[in-house]
């Protein structure tokens, strides 16, 4: 009887509030009271995430927290912008050599700049300095020839002599007066280097760039352009030549037995303005410079000579090289008809 009352009190002891079944109570304990020996030990409720700590009387806990420390998006901006310059570093190198070119030759200076082919990541070192093809190199190439807008001069200096004379005879009395003038002219032949965009349309065949070897192993390609541009012109008018005064003076006098006579002096009053003489020496130097062989010949030749030197070495060869080639043949011919 004692031992079923004992085992049912054991019972509800077990059920009751606040008690965890297959646990003990330290000695001395009261149920709902701290005792000696129970609760947090160090370093409890202290971990990751738990937020829990000893007060320190502000209302915080003075505990570490469970909260990491974020990057700075700077940092993040600036490693990721790095590693993209890295991986992509061929093709960065290639940009920026390349713009610094077309600034230095718009600007006019003449610096050799370091050969940079471009390549994505993914193409092998050993693949070559490029991949353009052809079909790339030939639109920039004629990128560049499309941009130039001066045309090439061929000069020529010519110096000749001339008679500028004043005559009104008096009744059946001869009266003249004339001084005879050395001169020197200056004209110039042009050749027009951008005829426009119909000229070098595909169908006109006036430019032609053939790729004779691409760029590989470090070495770089071959390219032959073919050009066929307008005949240089020669002065149009009165206006395209030049007298230069400075050598230009008066050789000699001559004039008719009546004069200096009172008569025949008073009515002449032989003048000889310089816009006169400057005009009259233009008229003969034009005619030199547009018909007279000696003086053609040297301006034509040399106003190619200007135009193949000027497109070459200014817009041709700077193009290939930026593209990793080299410019193994370039050559231009003169077309029998002007442009329009």
């Amino acid at each position: 009887m004692v031992r079923l009352l004992l085992l049912l009190l054991g019972t509800v002891g077990a059920g009751a509030p606040g008690a965890r079944p297959g646990t003990l109570r330290p000695p001395g304990r009261r149920p709902g009271g701290p005792g000696p020996g129970y609760g947090p030990g160090p370093g409890y409720g202290s971990g990751p995430g738990d937020g829990s700590g000893p007060d320190d009387g502000s209302g915080r806990g003075s505990g570490r927290t469970g909260r990491r420390r974020r990057v700075p998006r700077r940092v993040k901006v600036t490693c990721a912008v790095a590693i993209a310059g890295w991986v992509f570093r061929r093709a960065v190198a290639f940009v920026t050599v390349t713009a610094l070119a077309t600034v230095l030759h718009v600007a006019g200076i003449g610096v050799r700049l370091p050969r940079v082919s471009f390549g994505w990541p993914w193409q092998g070192a050993g693949a070559g300095l490029t991949t353009t093809t052809n079909a790339s190199v030939g639109p920039w190439v004629l990128q560049k020839i499309e941009g130039i807008s001066k045309p090439a001069l061929g000069q020529a200096n010519f110096d000749f002599m001339f008679t500028h004379k004043v005559a009104k005879n008096i009744g059946p009395l001869p009266c003249w007066y004339a001084s005879t003038f050395y001169a020197v002219g200056h004209a110039a032949a042009t050749v027009d280097l951008n005829p426009g965009p119909a000229w070098w349309a595909p169908g006109a065949g006036h430019y032609r760039l053939e790729v004779l070897s691409r760029p590989q192993a470090g070495r770089a390609g071959q390219v032959a352009v073919t050009m066929v541009l307008p005949r240089p012109q020669l002065p149009q008018s009165v206006h395209d030549v030049t007298i230069d005064n400075l050598p230009s003076h008066p050789v000699s006098t001559q004039h008719s037995w009546t004069y200096p006579g009172i008569a025949c002096g008073m009515v002449l009053r032989p003048q000889f303005p310089q816009a006169v003489l400057y005009a009259q020496a233009q008229r003969i130097a034009f005619s030199r410079a547009d018909h007279l062989a000696a003086i053609t010949r040297p301006l034509i030749s040399t106003a190619e000579s200007q135009a193949v030197q000027t497109i070459r070495d200014g817009f041709v060869q700077p193009a290939v090289n930026a593209l990793g080639y080299t410019l193994a043949r370039f050559t231009i011919t003169w077309a029998a008809t002007q442009p329009g």
